[in-house]
């Protein structure tokens, strides 16, 4: 029985790349022989910390504020990234997109990660927040969303009122800190080799075959 290989990804909800990254990881993972032995773990990074819960705008209007982009090419960099998106089988509206905080969000996925349903709460919520122009900022929606994937809906109403996983999620962010992680995604696999950003597929599959071959030669 082989050791698992960890994968611990560095990703925010409102993070576009993230989601293709999500994407394109996946599809790496599938062509890796071990992947049975995988373990993926996702962690909370703010891309955004001052954003208001209830941002009033669009996406063009937040990023011209926070980037000091011309809206003219903000709506051409969207425009790229909806196609980017698109490659992979995302369908990105970002003219419904509802820019929020995604603190309260990071909260919840700890949770659903004691649950054994991380995996497929952030899945749900890239899709509610990319695709459907759901808020994903507030309780009782984050609540709504964390039912559909199996969770407890009260119970995660009781978890974001207490603050519960604050610590954990201020934890992840201090431990990006310290790995000097700037931008995200970012996945460190088995806690010593970095991939940034949304890479190929076959970026993820060298990776992950390169540690099951060092684990193999030091069994």
């Amino acid at each position: 029985m082989s050791a698992p290989i960890t994968v611990d990804i560095w990703s925010d909800i409102a993070c576009p790349w993230c989601y293709i990254g999500k994407r394109k990881f996946e599809a790496g993972l599938a062509e890796f022989e071990g992947r049975d032995d995988v373990e993926v773990t996702y962690h909370s990074y703010e891309l955004s910390p001052d954003t208001p819960v209830d941002f009033a705008g669009t996406s063009v209007d937040f990023l011209v504020k926070h980037k000091g982009m011309p809206a003219a090419q903000v709506e051409q960099m969207l425009g790229q990234v909806t196609g980017i998106a698109a490659e992979v089988g995302l369908d990105y509206d970002f003219g419904s997109v509802l820019q929020t905080k995604t603190l309260k969000a990071h909260q919840v996925l700890h949770y659903a990660k004691s649950q054994g349903l991380q995996l497929e709460y952030v899945e749900r919520l890239f899709k509610a927040y990319f695709e459907q122009g759901k808020h994903v900022g507030r309780d009782e929606e984050l609540a709504d969303l964390a039912a559909e994937v199996g969770l407890d809906r009260d119970a995660v109403l009781a978890v974001l009122a207490s603050g519960e996983f604050a610590d954990a999620v201020n934890a992840d962010i201090d431990q990006a800190r310290a790995y000097g992680i700037s931008g995200v995604p970012f996945f460190v696999i088995n806690g010593k080799y970095g991939v940034s950003g949304a890479q190929a597929p076959e970026a993820f599959t060298g990776v992950l075959e390169k540690v099951r071959a060092e684990e193999s030669s030091n069994a």
